[in-house]
């Protein structure tokens, strides 16, 4: 039977977060947004609405989280959205859910005749090329102006309208250079076919910038959307119906009606779609939530999550909580949180985005200006402006941070890590330091008993079972996959332990000369207690170190006990016999010499010194108070997720240095290029779009 904790015993209480608000969270989809500067635009105009408390855009979701004042809906947030431009529509608080992806849809509609005409201009263009005659010339220019105008109209709608919504709020936004490179090279082009020469067009540079520019969008979004979504994939767990048991039979109702004590029908294969108790017994999967792939025993009382599958019998599920008030809902919330998490490097992209639009519209001015003064070439002066527009678009800017940032959670989370802090991964990067809690950290609390057949099993639970005893707590709890053989005449001796008859014969669980035995009839059996390490303790211990990182045990537990253990899992530095201060302020002395902690604890005891330390994780069956002091859960029961943590941090942070780099690069390199007039519009559209691909391809690879 797997150890992993309950997801219900996971997800962090609301009454634990703090001091109880009265503020309510709605969800607002935004279909058009697609950049840093979207975020910081959208998180701008919301600041300037007086019934948002705050906001915060998940760029991979398309979607912000508003935050309101009581009793104030989204009315407000939506007109402003509006006038500022946007497109902005309140989502389903009941189902998070995305509807079909008619976005998606759209875009391949909008590429596929891009391309088709694209290709088709192109085949006529390489007549003209090839020395065709004036009138062959000019014929050829107007079948593509017919094939290429029509297109454009359709496909490259997304960047008019963007550009034409943000220039009705008075700002500007990255789709209006892309949305004037497009109108100049289509207008010239249709200009010089009709008035001049013809001797060059761009209808198929204007064609092949809307191709990749809508390829790029696509191929992103698909990418964004495999690596976002850790909190898509909980949501997606989430069921429309249920059968309910209802005294005239069952029922099938929406899981939004479902409310508290309403009975549940589960099927073999079903998952829960709420929070609820089991009256009876089961088998779950509840790897989709905790990553842990052993199926786990449930018994009538026990709590099921929503998202839990049920492997074996029917099930009746006794529901606990409304579906938005779920484990599911409140998991999926933290995780969208660590998402939608700012880095330190964020701040440079969102600025750099931010500025884009002025910059870019003044270098283009520059380069024309330049180019006309010297040579006097209208036509060439706007085709450098018109490749300086396009080439410029800092989409690989704008992605080098966000895409790093919701590949790596979702990755951590499918390694068994809810990473619920949003600047959590960028802490976990920069440890050099780890402090391990014992007692429910490195071990799971309960003793490590030598085998006993199936029988002698029976007996000592069936005595353990009796007393209070810590002892025989332990023991009880270590047994407790066995089940109890049948005694009579039982009887607790204070001092001495538990008697009792065993098919007629006296048995005793209880103290002897080297400690806890067990007497049956005939013999003795020792039962030496030595603590049950979690699975991958060792092997955490052991890759922390080979990392470079100094390894310290900290417990309340006495410094023998503690030294026995730390010896068996290869750690040298222990600090035992520590009071819930003493944790505290080893964690202050180490930050004070420069260290950076990793606090790794689970109790009350550890929560201050979570809450201190530079960064922490707490194990799924942590109190209440260690899982929100924790920057983040370790969801399945092997502590090998903690070291492979550690390992995804440094390779996110290596990731948004590399992007950022290619970014940077891009531009310097782009930018002069297109000035001095070296890059046509075409060439300038296959570049851009390249870029930005690149740079989410960087941050999805394994």
């Amino acid at each position: 039977m797997s150890i992993a904790a309950c997801p219900g015993c996971i997800a962090v209480p609301a009454d634990a977060v703090g001091p109880v608000s009265t503020d309510h969270a709605v969800d607002i989809a935004l279909p058009g947004i697609s950049c840093a500067g979207c975020i910081a635009g959208v998180e701008r105009t919301l600041a300037g609405v007086t019934s948002v408390r705050s906001a915060r855009v998940n760029l991979a979701a398309r979607r912000v989280r508003v935050s309101l004042a009581p009793g104030e809906d989204a009315g407000e947030a939506l007109a402003a959205l509006h006038a500022a431009g946007y497109e902005a529509l309140e989502l389903d608080g009941e189902s998070l859910r995305p509807a079909s992806d008619d976005t998606a849809r759209g875009l391949l509609a909008r590429i596929a005749v891009a391309g088709f005409a694209m290709m088709n201009v192109m085949a006529l263009s390489v007549a003209v090329w090839s020395g065709a005659g004036d009138t062959t010339r000019a014929f050829f220019h107007w079948i593509s102006a017919a094939i290429a105008l029509p297109a454009l109209a359709f496909s490259a709608v997304p960047f008019f309208a963007s550009a034409a919504a943000a220039l009705r709020a008075g700002r500007l936004n990255m789709d209006v250079p892309i949305a004037l490179a497009i109108a100049l090279a289509a207008s010239m082009s249709l200009y010089e076919t009709a008035f001049a020469s013809g001797a060059d067009t761009w209808f198929d540079a204007a064609l092949s910038l809307t191709f990749f520019l809508l390829v790029g969008r696509f191929l992103e979004g698909r990418a964004r959307a495999a690596a976002r979504s850790a909190a898509t994939e909980l949501t997606a767990l989430e069921l429309p119906r249920a059968t309910r048991l209802t005294g005239a039979g069952r029922e099938v109702v929406d899981v939004a009606a479902i409310c508290p004590g309403d009975r549940i029908a589960l099927a073999p294969g079903a998952r829960a779609p709420v929070d609820g108790v089991a009256e009876g017994a089961a088998t779950l999967d509840r790897s989709a939530l905790t990553g842990e792939a052993d199926p786990v025993g449930v018994m009538p009382g026990e709590t099921i999550c929503a998202g839990e599958m049920v492997l074996s019998v029917p099930l009746v599920l006794c529901a606990s909580s409304r579906a938005q008030d779920s484990t599911l809902r409140r998991l999926a919330a933290m995780v969208e949180v660590a998402e939608t998490g700012r880095h330190r490097y964020s701040g440079i992209a969102d600025r750099a985005a931010r500025l884009y639009a002025p910059v870019v519209h003044g270098l283009a001015a520059l380069a024309f200006a330049g180019w006309w003064t010297a040579t006097g070439d209208l036509h060439h002066s706007v085709a450098v402006a018109t490749a300086t527009l396009i080439i410029t678009c800092p989409c690989a800017l704008a992605l080098a941070v966000p895409a790093v940032t919701a590949a790596m959670t979702a990755r951590l989370f499918r390694n068994g890590i809810l990473l619920k802090s949003p600047t959590g991964l960028e802490r976990l990067a920069e440890i050099d330091t780890v402090l391990l809690d014992k007692t429910g950290t490195l071990t799971e609390g309960l003793p490590e008993l030598p085998d006993l057949d199936a029988e002698t099993a029976a007996v000592a639970l069936a005595l353990a079972r009796v007393s209070d005893h810590p002892v025989s707590r332990s023991i009880a709890a270590a047994l407790r996959d066995h089940d109890a053989a049948p005694l009579t005449g039982i009887e607790e001796v204070p001092g001495d332990g538990i008697r009792a008859s065993w098919n007629g014969a006296p048995v005793r669980l209880g103290r002897g000369a080297d400690g806890t035995v067990l007497d049956l009839p005939g013999r003795r059996i020792a039962l030496p207690m030595t603590e049950r390490l979690r699975p991958g303790a060792a092997e955490m211990v052991f890759d922390l170190r080979r990392m470079g990182l100094a390894v310290e045990m900290v417990t309340g537990d006495t410094e023998a006990r503690a030294h026995t253990l730390a010896h068996r899992i290869g750690i040298n530095d222990v600090h035992g016999g520590l009071r819930p201060e003493d944790k505290v302020e080893l964690v202050r002395s180490s930050v004070a010499r420069g260290r950076r902690v990793l606090m790794l604890g689970d109790g009350l005891n550890d929560a201050a010194a979570l809450a201190g330390a530079h960064a922490s994780l707490a194990p799924g069956t942590a109190l209440d108070a260690a899982r929100v002091a924790a920057d983040g859960i370790v969801l399945g029961g092997d502590l090998r997720a903690v070291s492979q943590t550690l390992r995804l941090a440094h390779r996110a942070r290596r990731r948004i240095r590399q992007n950022l780099g290619l970014a940077v690069l891009y531009n310097a390199l782009a930018i002069p290029v297109a000035m001095a007039g070296l890059a046509t519009p075409l060439m300038a559209a296959i570049v851009m779009s390249s870029s930005s691909i690149l740079v989410v391809l960087n941050a999805v690879r394994r």
